[in-house]
């Protein structure tokens, strides 16, 4: 009498177990989903996609993988937020029951559970990077000391200079082509290329940067800001465009007395151009400056110019800091990429005003007041000098990948 007394609760509390464990294991199949789906919601196929996308497509998934288990949730919660100081944050929450076998004779129709699942990513950071390339006649000096001994071996007057004179059939220009000479704005080119391929095997998500190119003009006479790539995703479009990039034309010798770099109103052009740096986000790019130059303007500045200037008013003289300045307030980047202005001891006008800021009290390269005005132009870590004989392509190659692991966000 006592055992079948006791063999009523014994068999609810073996029944009660049976239909608890049947709940855990619905609740753990359904947890996995969850956490499955929260992990797909920062995932690296979604993270390109706007925060309303991602918990769409989460919430599909979550369904379809419940339904595969034969298992539903009586509510399903997904939250997709993006921040950008923390990244994406996607949190899923459901609420199920199992009905219940045993425990129906107790009063206990189902049993009811819940969970939360959470995960986090840091977003991919969107940036606009604008290249200011020099291309002035001055990036017509051979690139290397070996070019230079070349030229200066192969012209009457020694002349390390492939000007690129229009009126003269036979100018330095193609002479410098002819002898296999490798001038800077050569190798300018030639980094500008390999850049869009480090861009774009970088890039995390599609369209993630867009590139820009600009030059100070075609010809000394037709200076100002030119597009050489209008801003673009398409990197591949880019690089095919960068190879128009070339040393710009002079109508003939002496042509406006030769200034043609003029840095001050380029860069103002470009601080025009640029729009103001934004988030990080796919709607609002981070913005960079790529400047990359032998740093020493020659322009008509009979007013402002820092250097004693010709009787007629040409200046030649270290970059001025001004826009530079102007640019960085507006959160602007910039990253400055300094080929060295090579010493030219035989050529006398080099000797007289170029000369004495190249080197003078300031000592040689990297503490000469080109090098240093140019140091001062870059945003803080983002300078590089880098000498012809040195890896021009892989300096620029070196500055866009640190701009774009500084910026990287992380959960």
């Amino acid at each position: 009498m006592i055992f079948a007394i006791t063999t009523i609760p014994l068999l609810g509390a073996v029944g009660a177990a049976l239909d608890y464990s049947t709940a855990v294991r619905a609740r753990s199949k359904l947890q996995a989903v969850s956490d499955e789906a929260a992990l797909f919601a920062v995932s690296q196929s979604e993270v390109g996609s706007s925060a309303s996308t991602a918990k769409a497509d989460a919430t599909t998934y979550f369904n379809a993988q419940s339904a595969k288990l034969g298992l539903s949730a009586s509510t399903v919660t997904i939250t997709v937020t993006d921040n950008a100081s923390t990244g994406r944050t996607a949190v899923v929450s459901f609420n199920a029951s199992t009905p219940t076998t045993f425990m129906k004779v107790m009063g206990f129709n189902t049993l009811a559970f819940s969970s939360t699942s959470t995960a986090a990513v840091g977003l991919p950071v969107y940036m606009d990077f604008y290249l200011l390339l020099d291309n002035t006649p001055s990036m017509g000096v051979a690139a290397t000391p070996a070019d230079v001994a070349t030229m200066v071996n192969n012209t009457s007057d020694q002349c390390a200079f492939a000007c690129h004179d229009m009126s003269d059939p036979n100018n330095y220009y193609k002479l410098a082509k002819s002898l296999g000479v490798t001038t800077r704005i050569d190798v300018v080119r030639q980094a500008t290329q390999s850049l869009m391929d480090t861009a774009a095997s970088t890039a995390a998500v599609s369209n993630q940067y867009r590139m820009a190119i600009y030059t100070p003009g075609s010809g000394c006479d037709s200076l100002g800001l030119t597009t050489i790539a209008s801003l673009t995703s398409n990197l591949s479009t880019a690089k095919g465009q960068a190879n128009s990039i070339d040393l710009m034309t002079t109508p003939y010798q002496n042509y406006n007395n030769d200034q043609c770099t003029d840095f001050d109103g380029v860069l103002a052009a470009m601080n025009s151009t640029i729009p103001a740096s934004g988030t990080g986000s796919s709607s609002s790019p981070k913005k960079f400056l790529f400047f990359v130059s032998d740093g020493v303007a020659d322009a008509y500045y009979p007013s402002s110019c820092n250097k004693t200037t010709t009787s007629s008013g040409r200046c030649q003289e270290p970059l001025n800091l001004t826009t530079c300045t102007a640019l960085k307030a507006r959160g602007i980047n910039i990253a400055v990429l300094y080929t060295t202005y090579l010493q030219l001891p035989t050529n006398s006008w080099y000797m007289s005003w170029i000369d004495p800021f190249n080197t003078g009290p300031y000592g040689p390269s990297p503490n000469s007041e080109i090098a240093q005005n140019m140091q001062s132009c870059a945003t803080s870590g983002y300078y590089f000098e880098v000498s012809p004989t040195q890896g021009i392509s892989d300096a620029m190659n070196a500055l866009f990948k640190k701009a774009v692991s500084q910026a990287r966000l992380t959960q």
